[in-house]
């Protein structure tokens, strides 16, 4: 038996377990995180045709539409590599029809596009002669990369949105101009690669997360969503993909994917991995990772499963994902939802401000002191107290003498888990404003008012609720659309917040679970 073949059959050590990531954005699938992916895929597949086995059928077909390392076609060669045995018994056979016949990848650069083919064929060259595919007749194989540019449509690709100034580079440099996002017509597109007959079955993958502005993360487009887009174009049975979480409830610009997705009803498994690290060790992706099988056929609940530290934590559970306009991440934080929800109270979110309050960005910074100055108004900035004059306030200068509690627009830690969600509030007194740094959470006309607030926007229980729609350190007016709009008569605690809305010691349990109490939980942030 050749070197090649004994290469098809066993892997020890397996090289693609030790590779480096290329970015933090196009990341390498662990192999033992793409075989979960094609486990689940394999239990779907039995469910939906009788128990038949996916890796028996000569006739099924994958596509890998931004393959890197080729670990999912290299995984799926070697699963059907044992199905198919019985079907077709000479191994050098079987391995040639797998790999000219039922796997495909589009890579994502030059250099993936070369490893896959070596993990793929063992060889770099498809029709080479170390390579275990005995009928191509091109060095490519079924994985295909060619140079693609973007198309510029002023400053912004029409395609990715890529930035021209950071991504109209030169030919010493890839374009990150993906080929399956950049087209008008992912069919036709796909027949131009592999011919007008090949349909896929299923499409599988780790497509890259986003494109960086150039403001260290700060301005990243995502686009992971194009590739599921694309993917659910080409009309296959299943669509199986990792990416990052953001999407259950934010993300720049993903209101209408996400809005697709909760409603489609074909999203048949989510299997979410809300730890930072976890799934893919050493990669920081704030929000976490997920993974989902999307099924044309299906119709019906998803089956989420949350994990932690690999392992699954608490029962999975079937769901609709519409019930709400995100997605609930956690199954046990249903419930408790649900009860908050059924007093069908106004909440937080017509109280909180929009960004930038009153008209004055991040950097503003006004006098160090108020001296000099004819109407003085202390302003609460990045890091700082300053003074600009109340005729210098852009906006909403009629909030200036109010009592204000003010809240930082961004709250996260570096830590693995969240656990404050939101940052201690401030009380500003009259003749105060702020910069973009903090919202404006809620207006009032004593200073007893505006501390029952505060008090209330620091329990647990309150931020809880906004964890349930923060993906990420953005702490915008939207997260906390879950948070009942309370009268500030009362001085809310979390005993009797959970007592109004009924919560079981379970319940209880989990909030505070999920929820750290902020330090020196008696006293609350001043503007001294």
């Amino acid at each position: 038996m050749s070197n090649a073949l004994l290469a098809a059959k066993g892997r020890n050590p397996d090289v693609l377990s030790c590779i480096a990531n290329l970015s933090s954005d196009e990341i390498f699938t662990p192999p033992e995180f793409a075989n979960l992916m094609l486990d689940t895929l394999e239990t779907a597949w039995a469910e939906s045709h009788g128990g038949a086995s996916l890796w028996a059928d000569p006739t099924v077909t994958f596509l890998d539409p931004s393959t890197k390392s080729g670990v999912f076609l290299r995984e799926i060669t070697s699963r059907l590599n044992r199905g198919l045995a019985t079907e077709i018994p000479n191994l050098l056979d079987r391995i040639d029809h797998i790999l000219t016949k039922q796997v495909y990848g589009i890579g994502i650069t030059q250099l993936t596009a070369m490893l896959a083919r070596r993990s793929l064929y063992c060889s770099k060259a498809a029709n080479g002669p170390h390579s275990i595919a005995t009928s191509f007749e091109s060095s490519d194989g079924n994985v295909w990369f060619e140079r693609t540019e973007h198309t510029w449509v002023g400053d912004r690709c029409a395609y990715c949105g890529a930035n021209k100034n950071e991504y109209a580079r030169g030919d010493a440099l890839e374009t990150h101009a993906y080929a399956f996002i950049h087209t008008k017509n992912t069919e036709a597109l796909v027949a131009k690669l592999f011919g007008a007959g090949v349909h896929f079955d299923v499409i599988i993958g780790n497509p890259p997360y986003q494109l960086d502005d150039g403001g260290h993360n700060n301005s990243a487009t995502p686009i992971y969503q194009h590739f599921v887009e694309n993917a659910f174009a080409l009309d296959p049975k299943y669509v199986v993909m990792v990416t990052p979480s953001r999407w259950f409830a934010g993300g720049r610009g993903l209101d209408k994917y996400r809005d697709r997705m909760l409603k489609s009803h074909k999203i048949r498994n989510i299997v979410d991995y809300p730890k930072l690290y976890d799934g893919f060790p050493g990669v920081k992706i704030r929000g976490g990772i997920s993974y989902f099988l999307w099924e044309r056929d299906y119709d019906g609940p998803c089956t989420i499963q949350t994990m932690w530290d690999g392992k699954p934590l608490g029962e999975p559970a079937e769901r609709y994902l519409d019930a709400y306009d995100v997605l609930v991440r956690r199954n046990e934080a249903v419930s408790i939802l649900e009860k908050v929800k059924a007093r069908h109270e106004k909440t937080l979110e017509a109280t909180v401000s929009a960004g930038k309050p009153f008209g004055l960005r991040t950097f503003f910074h006004g006098n160090t002191t108020d001296v000099g100055l004819k109407d003085p108004v202390k302003l609460f900035g990045s890091q700082k107290i300053s003074w600009v004059e109340r005729n210098d306030i852009p906006q909403n200068v009629g909030w200036v003498d109010d009592w204000k509690v003010l809240m930082t627009a961004v709250q996260g830690t570096s830590a693995a888990v969240e656990t404050k969600f939101l940052s201690k509030p401030i009380i500003a007194g009259p003749e105060t404003a702020c910069t973009e740094t903090y919202l404006v959470a809620g207006r009032f006309a004593s200073e007893p008012e505006a501390l029952r607030f505060a008090t209330y926007l620091r329990t647990r229980f309150v931020r809880f609720l906004v964890s349930l729609r923060k993906s990420t350190q953005h702490a915008n007016r939207d997260v906390y659309s879950f948070v009942p709009d309370l009268p500030v008569d009362v001085e809310w605690t979390d005993a009797k917040l959970y007592k109004r809305y009924g919560l079981t010691e379970a319940e209880i349990a989990f909030v505070e679970s999920q929820v750290a109490e902020h330090d020196d939980a008696q006293t609350v942030a001043t503007d001294e």
